[in-house]
């Protein structure tokens, strides 16, 4: 145990300095999303097919769930085998070759006949002249009487043997290498049936053994050809199997033709080759590629925020793994229904989780991603992946602009009706019964988009909180006047309520105009002074009487009151559990920016010389971002303009480009991303809100007068009465 125990230690006390690294993580969790991808896509974990062979008895009901017309391969290649096999070899003759024999045969007789016809030689002396002379061995006997004149006998011969040897070569395969023994053969027994004696017999045979010889020889390349040339005369062998139609029942045997009918439909549970691994494999780390070199090149602040690309790959990992429960499904009752489950895989949440907390842009291509692996887990039905992808599309497009938290369950609808329409289309173009296609339509097609909505609306708030993302969704209720701390605010110091209200339109107006985070924006405005409510009645916009207690003050001590509002703020917004994003608008809506009335006061009171300008500025930081900037400038433009006495548009455009004039040369505008083009263009936005604010009024007539007119009115029309009633 022990040394288990050091050998533990050991290895987990190297390995946790390494997974702190950066590199190291990154690469780790790509391997992790790496190996579950492809395990996902290549591994069946709920076998939904049958596992038969041929000649096995078949223990279920096999019905076609839909209707496929494929090439039996099988049929095809054994009947172009057939073609194959009905062709002939193909032999090239060798025309000299039975001439030669026949002349061969032929000068061997006319030797014999010399020998038999020499009178000076002996009857012994023919015998060994025959035995030496002749090619091949003959019995003594023979010899003897071959040593005896009988030229008639030997014409014969000649003739018979050459005839036979002339009629087997000139055969339209004549005499080939692998027939020549029993083309031999077959001749002696011709030869055996001319009747001629034993000794001339035998002869005819040595003869015939000796000189017959192949004339035809095999042409291999000419065979191929046409051998190849009839297997292609052989057409693909098509089947057409009709939905619903018996492929087995139970108690048959599987046969090669049932068992490719199974195969075309995918209804065969094929085993996991190492080919299928390792192809599945290289897709997934293709397709991982792919998107990464997108973030790489299009959005490179997703790319370097690991937390980023870690949810991306759960996202994924989580809807192709609810994908592959669904389309496990089995109904045996209603195999129709059954086959078309893939419908119902939630493609849509991926893409309005990815928009909503990342970028909409990303969500269209991990939809797409996403719809062609499930493509390919279905056995490569293409219908299903086209409905993942305008279902997913669907998503995206309809949260692409939340303006409200309904805004979530309205895009469940709108995703159930694109589904809807595309099950539609694909179902028309499948030929399938048009009763099924208009029930799985809306049944799958809804499911979906209600699925998919609850998926979002249900994973949004833990995703947001592990990740530490503000979406749009928090943040709209963040915004909404129901939530605690601006109920708060509007009842403890309402005055900075409504001060906040304004900021937020300004702040909002000018985000827009820029290309900012228009939300964000707003939802930072309303609570960048909520630390105002620990001590509310010392900002002049919550005093309601005229006595103000910074009168009874040293300026610095109120300085000192003013610039905490920022860190109470801070304090009570993470309190509160606000998102960063907003507690750091709160932190920097001003920066590190001088209390300029304080600090005049203070240098009226006490002389330059004793007065530290930094004790009267905010501890900062100042703003990073664009967002925290905007509302910096909304802030200071608000409460500058309200304090005008006759605020006219030219007085109000005139502090309005000066108080941003007086931020930037005060630097508090060096941190962030904003350019001289932004500042001018949030200028005009800001008078756009103001405008409406401080528009021209009508100018009414004085009441008392009015009243004394109406009144001597009044009095005039009763006298004119009572005169006509007396001349009546």
């Amino acid at each position: 145990m022990f040394p288990l125990a050091r050998i533990r230690d050991r290895t987990f006390g190297r390995l946790a300095p390494l997974m702190k690294q950066r590199r190291v993580r990154r690469v780790s969790a790509a391997v992790l999303f790496f190996v579950l991808l492809t395990t996902l896509l290549a591994v069946q974990f709920v076998p939904d097919k049958v596992n038969l062979k041929e000649g096995q008895v078949s223990p279920v009901q096999v019905s076609a769930p839909r209707s496929v017309v494929f090439e039996d391969k099988g049929k095809t290649e054994e009947l172009r085998e057939q073609a194959a096999a009905a062709v002939r070899p193909q032999y090239d003759r060798d025309p000299l070759v039975s001439g030669t024999v026949q002349r061969d045969i032929a000068n061997t007789i006319a030797a014999i006949k010399d020998i038999q016809s020499d009178p000076k030689a002996s009857q012994q002396n023919r015998v060994d002249r025959l035995k030496s002379d002749l090619p091949f061995t003959l019995p003594a006997a023979t010899l003897a009487v071959l040593a005896q004149p009988a030229s008639g006998s030997l014409d014969q011969v000649e003739r018979a043997v050459n005839g036979l040897v002339a009629q087997v070569m000139e055969t339209e395969q004549g005499v080939t290498p692998d027939k020549l023994d029993s083309i031999k053969k077959n001749l002696c027994d011709q030869v055996d049936r001319l009747q001629f004696s034993a000794s001339y017999q035998n002869l005819a045979e040595g003869l015939i053994n000796h000189y017959l010889r192949p004339n035809s020889f095999y042409n291999a390349d000419k065979t191929h050809l046409l051998k190849q040339a009839a297997m292609n005369t052989v057409q693909p062998q098509m089947v057409t199997i009709k939905r619903n139609e018996i492929i087995l029942r139970p108690g048959d045997v599987v046969t090669r033709d049932s068992l490719a009918k199974m195969e075309a439909l995918g209804l065969v549970q094929p085993g996991l080759s190492w080919r299928m691994f390792a192809g599945s494999a290289l897709l997934v780390a293709l397709l991982m590629m792919v998107v990464l070199l997108y973030l790489h090149q299009q959005n490179r602040e997703i790319y370097l925020q690991a937390g980023h690309l870690y949810l991306l790959g759960i996202i994924v990992v989580v809807v192709l793994a609810i994908a592959k429960a669904i389309v496990a499904i089995n109904l045996p009752q209603w195999p129709e229904l059954g086959a078309l489950f893939g419908f119902m895989v939630p493609v849509a949440a991926a893409g309005m989780l990815i928009a909503i907390l990342l970028d909409s842009q990303v969500a269209m291509l991990v939809v797409s991603v996403i719809s062609f692996i499930l493509t390919l887990m279905i056995d490569g039905q293409v219908n299903f992946g086209i409905v993942a992808l305008v279902g997913g599309f669907a998503g995206v497009y309809s949260v692409s602009k939340l303006s409200q938290r309904g805004d979530l369950a309205r895009a469940g609808v709108f995703t159930s009706a694109a589904n809807v329409v595309a099950i539609l289309i694909m179902g028309l173009l499948g030929n399938n019964p048009f009763g099924l296609v208009l029930t799985s339509a809306l049944i799958f097609g809804l499911i979906n988009g209600i699925l998919s909505s609850v998926l979002t609306i249900g994973a949004l708030p833990y995703l947001e909180s592990a990740f530490g993302i503000t979406s749009a969704v928090h943040l709209l209720e963040l915004s909404q006047p129901s939530n605690p701390l601006l109920k708060r605010l509007l009842t403890e110091a309402p005055g900075t309520y409504h001060h906040s209200i304004i900021v937020g339109n300004l702040a909002e107006a000018a985000a827009e105009a820029v290309g900012g985070e228009s939300l964000l924006v707003r939802v930072g405005a309303y609570y960048h002074d909520i630390g105002k409510i620990k001590r509310p009645y010392f900002f002049i916009e919550n005093q309601m009487s005229e006595e103000n207690p910074h009168d009874k003050i040293a300026p610095s001590l109120s300085t000192l009151i003013l610039t905490s509002h920022v860190k109470d703020g801070v304090e009570l917004a993470k309190e509160y559990k606000l998102p960063k994003a907003v507690v750091d608008i709160v932190e920097q809506h001003h920066g590190s920016g001088l209390c300029s009335y304080f600090y005049h006061k203070a240098m009226e009171n006490g002389g330059p010389d004793n007065i530290n300008e930094d004790e009267f500025r905010y501890e900062g930081p100042k703003p990073q971002t664009r967002e925290a900037a905007i509302v910096l400038l909304a802030d200071s433009v608000e409460a500058a303009v309200r304090s005008l006495h006759n605020p006219t548009l030219g007085r109000v455009e005139g502090m309005v480009r000066k108080i941003i004039k007086d931020k930037l040369m005060d630097g508090q505008l060096d941190e962030c991303d904003l350019t001289f083009r932004d500042l001018d263009t949030i200028a005009a936005a800001f008078m756009q809100v103001l405008s409406g604010i401080f528009h021209s009024r009508i100018e009414y007539p004085d009441l008392n007068k009015e009243l004394e007119r109406r009144k001597a009115r009044g009095v005039g029309a009763r006298k004119q009465s009572s005169r006509k009633s007396a001349g009546g």
